[in-house]
Parts: C-alpha cells; sequence; structure tokens
C-alpha cells in the first residue's frame, strides 16, 4: 500500500480532535480522585459510562429518584430487576441494609464485580436468562432500554414483561411514547429524569402504577 492510500482514511476534525482529548483528560482525572478517596465497588459512578455501548448515565438526583421510588413501588422486602439501568443499581446499592432485593441484568461484563446480582443480558435475546429467575417474581422492573428503536423497545418489553409481577418503570426518550404505550402499557409520567452529560433526545420516564413520579416534575416527592 503506498502513500496515496492515506488519503482515504477519515480525518477527525480539530474540533473532534479537542472534544475527545478533553473526554479523556477528563477520564483521567475521575479515575485519579476514586483511587485516591479509595472508592467502593458499588459507589455511584464507580464505573464510567462507555458511549460505544450507548451507556448515559443519570445524574446523581435522578438515579437516587429513581432508586427510591423503586424501593417505595416494591415494598418491604420487595425484589427489584434494574434491566439496563446500573446507575439505579449502584444507587440502590448504596441504601444497603434496607428491606428488599436487587439484581441488575445488564450487558456490559465490567458490572459482573457485583457478583451473584449480575445477570448478562443482550437485549436481542429477551427470553435468554437463568433458569432462577422465575417469571413474574419481581414486584417491580425498571428497564432503560439501551436504543431509542421500536426493535430495542418491544425485545426489552419482552424481558421486563417476563419478570414483574406487574409494576413496571420504563425510562426511555419522549419519542417513544406511543411505543411505550403499545409493548408495556405505560404511560408518560411528569418528572423528567437527567443525564450527567446533555443528550440530544428529551428522556422521560413511563409506569403502570400509581407512581409519585407522575405528581411532580421534580424529585421533591422521591426523596
Amino acid at each position: 500500500m503506498g502513500d496515496d492510500d492515506d488519503d482515504d482514511i477519515p480525518q477527525l476534525s480539530s474540533h473532534t480532535l479537542a472534544a475527545l482529548q478533553e473526554f479523556y483528560i477528563d477520564q483521567r482525572q475521575r479515575e485519579g480522585i476514586k483511587i485516591s478517596q479509595g472508592f467502593k465497588q458499588y459507589s455511584f459512578g464507580s464505573i464510567e459510562e462507555d458511549w460505544q455501548l450507548s451507556q448515559f448515565w443519570y445524574d446523581d438526583e435522578t438515579a437516587l429518584c429513581l432508586a427510591n421510588e423503586a424501593v417505595l413501588a416494591a415494598g418491604r422486602g420487595g425484589r427489584i430487576a434494574c434491566v439496563s439501568a446500573p446507575s439505579v443499581y449502584q444507587k440502590l446499592k448504596e441504601q444497603d441494609g434496607k428491606d428488599f432485593s436487587v439484581c441488575i441484568l445488564e450487558y456490559d461484563k465490567r458490572f459482573s464485580v457485583y457478583g451473584e446480582e449480575f445477570i448478562f443480558y443482550d437485549y436481542n435475546n429477551p427470553l435468554n436468562l437463568p433458569g432462577n429467575l422465575i417469571p413474574h417474581s419481581f414486584d417491580i422492573v425498571l428497564a432503560d432500554p439501551p436504543y431509542l428503536s421500536e426493535e430495542c423497545l418491544r425485545k426489552t418489553a419482552e424481558t421486563v414483561k417476563y419478570l414483574t409481577k406487574g409494576k413496571i418503570l420504563l425510562c426511555t426518550g419522549a419519542v417513544m411514547e406511543e411505543q411505550a404505550a403499545k409493548h408495556l402499557g405505560v404511560k408518560m409520567c411528569n418528572f423528567t429524569p437527567k443525564h450527567t452529560r446533555n443528550l440530544a433526545n428529551e428522556f422521560r420516564c413511563y409506569v403502570n402504577y400509581d407512581s409519585g413520579l407522575d405528581r411532580d416534575s421534580s424529585c421533591s416527592e422521591c426523596t
């Protein structure tokens, strides 16, 4: 291959390169802070989001609000399943000692550090689940499908309906409102979740039960 072949390689703009450099510097700084502070494995934000896996963590207030809502909806001694929602799972684990149990269904195997509570999950195979996950055995299922597509929501919905006893808390784009109602029978809440990084698409929460998330657009009802 000659030097002329280099002309065919896509080149990043100076603006994009600067943005990437800033992102990686920010990541290194965060890692340094974690090491110096001795982060616990369940600490919120202890695992960085991976954009290539379409991961965008909720901000601290949103994650706490959703975690508190899940605990309230599950009830005393309740079981909670977090499907593709690791930042909410981490917030739930920060409350360790409360009377509930939780597991995380996630594609990213970095979360296998959480041991038996981690269940590898690929939405492309929505019912390829361990035998010990008994149908309709969770008091609430909280799901955040990784992609804003009808296919991803439809397949994730299969998993959610398999796991839940009834209650569903879905977080996805506002543009998915019609599909969310079609596949899961959920309605949009007043509460608007926020992420640590600004996303191009507006995100909303959806539920199929009487929820505090539907009474206020802030977290005041949940914290």
